[in-house]
């Protein structure tokens, strides 16, 4: 994928070879981006273009199951519209979404703690039982058991936060997730929110959609919202329990070392590093080795998942 030049000239191209309709709207590069290179289309619609090896099968699990879990999704997200298919101009799968309007949270942290509220409504309407046919994930969603040798040799490389150990032990030795597969984000990080005037506005970047523990998204309780803000986001969100509470601030502490990591790498000039998220992710890391929020006392149980019907 690197050998692929993708520019203005080829984005226009292929709008015009395969959405006609849509060859008017004016072509502009977003900076950023991971897996996708990122293309305004007119001022509602975007271009994702992927420049990963992994990049088109996680377009494809974006088309086939966006459209329908945004209808319920009380943030905006990037629905896909249109989908392009690989050709002689670019032997890739590429696609057109919505446009989500705000500033990656990146580049314009959140500031408001009433963003706490906003989060767990949102992962509240997400975490539904997902299908049987759901995506899965070899990483994301799982018992945090099988994540350990990962984050063991992570924790190695960061001695000089000692406090995450105990953090990670306490995570990984709590109660696993018993309730049925859930919806999830899978890859919730300050790049892949937006926002406006301090607030959460938008989640962006849902290749990594998938089924499972959602502990993994609630670990955004320290990744993404202001300091104090985890509690807050806790009492509201319905499955909340000690041991949800424990696997997802281990989950936070490996998303915070991953995060520096790609500070580091970019500071190196290594590709892929990501100079402006070293600093994301040591403000976060500070919220995690705060004390943890204790659950709120249950006046009832908590509602189960509904179905999705899919």
């Amino acid at each position: 994928m690197d050998a692929l030049t993708i520019d203005a000239d080829l984005v226009r191209a292929l709008v015009r070879d395969q959405h006609p309709d849509l060859a008017h709207l004016d072509v502009r590069e977003v900076p950023g981006g991971w897996d996708n290179q990122l293309w305004r289309l007119g001022n509602d619609l975007a271009v994702r273009m992927p420049r990963t090896e992994r990049a088109p099968a996680l377009l494809r699990t974006e088309h086939r199951w966006l459209p329908t879990l945004a209808p319920r999704l009380p943030l905006p997200v990037p629905t896909p519209v249109r989908i392009g298919e690989p050709s002689a101009r670019f032997p890739k799968t590429w696609t057109v979404a919505t446009w989500v309007h705000g500033e990656p949270a990146d580049r314009a942290p959140i500031s408001d703690a009433g963003a706490a509220d906003t989060l767990a409504a949102f992962l509240t309407a997400l975490h539904e039982k997902a299908p049987a046919d759901a995506p899965v994930s070899a990483d994301r969603g799982v018992p945090l058991t099988q994540l350990s040798d990962g984050m063991t040799r992570s924790l190695d490389d960061f001695p000089e936060f000692p406090g995450l150990r105990d953090i990670w032990q306490q995570a990984v030795t709590a109660p696993e997730w018993h309730g049925p597969p859930l919806w999830l984000h899978g890859d919730l990080h300050p790049a892949n929110v937006v926002v406006s005037d301090g607030t959460l506005a938008g989640v962006i970047d849902f290749g990594d959609l998938c089924a499972g523990d959602p502990a993994v998204d609630l670990a955004a309780a320290w990744v993404l919202l202001p300091e104090g803000a985890a509690a807050r986001l806790f009492d509201a969100y319905p499955h909340t329990d000690d041991a949800l509470i424990r696997r997802a601030r281990g989950l936070a502490a490996a998303k915070c070392l991953f995060l520096i990591q790609m500070g580091r790498n970019g500071e190196l000039g290594l590709p892929g590093g990501k100079p402006g998220w070293g600093p994301v992710g040591h403000r976060a890391l500070a919220r995690v080795l705060a004390p943890a929020p204790a659950p709120a006392p249950a006046s009832a149980a908590a509602p189960a998942p509904r179905p999705t019907g899919n």
